[in-house]
């Protein structure tokens, strides 16, 4: 509750006479408390954009999100005592500030996504040019919300002289509460419905229009006329050029999101979970799935991928099937390769990438329809959650197609916690496979999921499949450079108890020698598309791990 007023102790203000508002001390008291509200919910918006984008464009969640927050208090410290300069005229520097923090941050996104697109790949120096500006824009927008409430706390008392205290929880209440409005409104309206680029100019234009009315409106009476049209103008300008790159930014999407993905984008939306891409996969083009800037599916790899991911694991019974993740209907695909197979159940988390797989020409093609199966069951729920619910018992195969165990935000995916629910879903005989992440660039990721699944309980036969010289096909990582390009790729088959299942091939299965592990071929020919190789920690990782 805002609290009544209450003399100051003596001190000497920046200011002598009490504003000339034109209306009562109430009422202006809560005019500036609600543009607080509106300043704290722009700023938490900027910043949350700044962290999605840099997730999204350059990985890494929790990195991107430690740079941006850690940068951005240490920066709004600054901006506080730099804003102390300016309490004489708080009036003027306030509009001032959310002139410039309008600007900066509702054009953040457009300026990031543009260096990224149009200059990440240039290496050299300019390889680190996305994460360069992401500390920058940081630095910029922290110095300017900074600089915010003590400018904030100087106008509320020049309306009437409150002690500091109290006039702190006033604004700190408001401030607060309109952060959370930010916070819930970036994920749940902006993102989804607008989409990044918009709803940042969006919000830029939100900024400027309350800064610019509480200053002009409010305290207009204290500003000479010259600074009273210098804000107007410059004001103006600044909507101008956010309602431009608003009108351009479909366009400004397009060519940015060909100039990362390639000229054969053929669908790009915002599921509310990720963002997905889809280029190719029509008139013989090899489809790519992209979800949040990452490579999920090559075309020209996905099948060496899903067959050594699927197979191994249906050499035993394999009846009843769950699919942890595989949206993409691609792991599905090659489960019901096998004619006895009774039941597959799909968790997956986004719906829109199910429909998108149910629906697109160029991906229901690839999946083989396989979402078309009467046998197929999907369901949407977190894979982690769904399975503390999940029958016992229930599933001779467990195939978790799960993004890789490298992204942070699929750590829980790939948790002690998890294996232990897998395995209470598992028949007698059944088995589980998990794909670890690439083991020559990553070994310490891909034997840590070793070492988890043998704390849950199960015993596990390491193998991968090894890439073409130059390895598999990559994502648009344009920050990272050709050492990122997966050479490999690590899978896990474990079984609960103390054997390890053997790697073996089902030799009722189609196509028995497409799936080898030297002597182990089914019919002692080479194969012709996936090779897999056994794994074994000596051999592979360097002692220290």
């Amino acid at each position: 509750m805002i609290e009544p007023h209450a003399p100051a102790p003596p001190g000497p203000p920046p200011w002598t006479d009490p504003a000339r508002l034109p209306v009562r001390p109430g009422t202006g008291r809560f005019l500036v408390l609600a543009c607080v509200f509106v300043c704290a919910a722009c700023g938490l918006v900027y910043e949350l954009e700044l962290v999605a984008f840099a997730s999204y464009l350059i990985g890494d969640s929790v990195t991107q999100a430690s740079v941006v927050l850690s940068v951005m208090v240490f920066a709004m410290g600054i901006g506080s005592l730099a804003a102390k300069r300016l309490r004489w005229h708080a009036a003027a520097g306030f509009g001032a500030i959310e002139t410039a923090l309008a600007l900066v941050g509702g054009c953040s996104a457009m300026a990031l996504y543009a260096v990224f697109a149009w200059t990440g790949g240039w290496g050299g120096v300019w390889a680190d040019g996305p994460r360069c500006l992401l500390v920058a824009f940081s630095l910029a927008i922290g110095l300017l919300v900074g600089a915010e409430v003590p400018l904030l706390m100087e106008l509320i008392q020049r309306i009437r002289r409150q002690d500091a205290g109290g006039a702190v929880a006033d604004l700190f209440a408001a401030d607060y509460v309109g952060a959370l409005v930010g916070g819930l409104a970036f994920p749940f309206l902006l993102l989804p419905f607008l989409g990044q680029l918009t709803g940042a100019l969006l919000t830029g234009t939100v900024n400027v229009v309350a800064g610019g009315a509480l200053v002009l409106g409010l305290f207009g009476r204290d500003l000479t006329r010259r600074a009273r049209w210098t804000l107007l103008a410059v004001g103006l300008t600044v909507l101008c050029v956010l309602a431009t790159a608003a009108a351009l930014a479909d366009e400004f999407e397009r060519a940015a999101r060909h100039a990362v993905y390639g000229a054969d984008v053929r669908v790009a939306l915002q599921t509310g979970v990720q963002e997905v891409v889809l280029t190719g996969g029509t008139d013989g083009r090899p489809l790519d799935l992209f979800l949040d800037g990452r490579l999920r599916v090559g075309g020209h790899d996905e099948r060496r991928y899903h067959e050594a991911l699927v197979h191994p694991a249906m050499a035993g019974p394999h009846a009843r099937v769950l699919v942890l993740g595989g949206g993409d209907g691609l792991a599905a695909r090659e489960v019901l390769r096998r004619r006895d197979v009774r039941r597959v159940d799909v968790v997956e988390l986004d719906a829109g990438l199910v429909r998108l797989a149910r629906s697109d020409p160029g991906l229901s093609a690839l999946n083989g329809h396989a979402y078309d199966d009467p046998r197929v069951h999907v369901t949407t729920a977190d894979a982690l959650s769904w399975l503390r619910r999940a029958p016992a018992g229930r599933y001779d195969v467990v195939v978790a197609d799960l993004p890789d165990p490298g992204i942070t935000a699929s750590t829980k995916l790939y948790s002690q916690e998890f294996y232990g629910l897998a395995r209470r879903t598992l028949a007698p005989g059944g088995r589980l496979v998990v794909h670890a992440g690439p083991v020559a660039t990553r070994p310490r990721v891909f034997w840590t999921v070793a070492e988890t699944l043998r704390a849950a309980g199960f015993a596990a036969t390491a193998y991968r499949v090894l890439g073409h010289d130059s390895g598999f096909t990559a994502g648009p990582d344009r920050s990272a450079g050709a050492t990122r390009t997966p050479h490999d790729w690590g899978f896990l088959l474990a079984a609960p108890g103390p054997a390890a299942p053997r790697l073996r091939l089902d030799p009722r299965g189609p196509r028995p020698d497409t799936l080898t592990q030297g002597e182990l071929t089914a019919d002692g020919r080479a194969a012709r598309r996936t090779r897999i190789e056994g794994l074994t920690a000596s051999t592979l990782v360097h002692p220290r791990y």
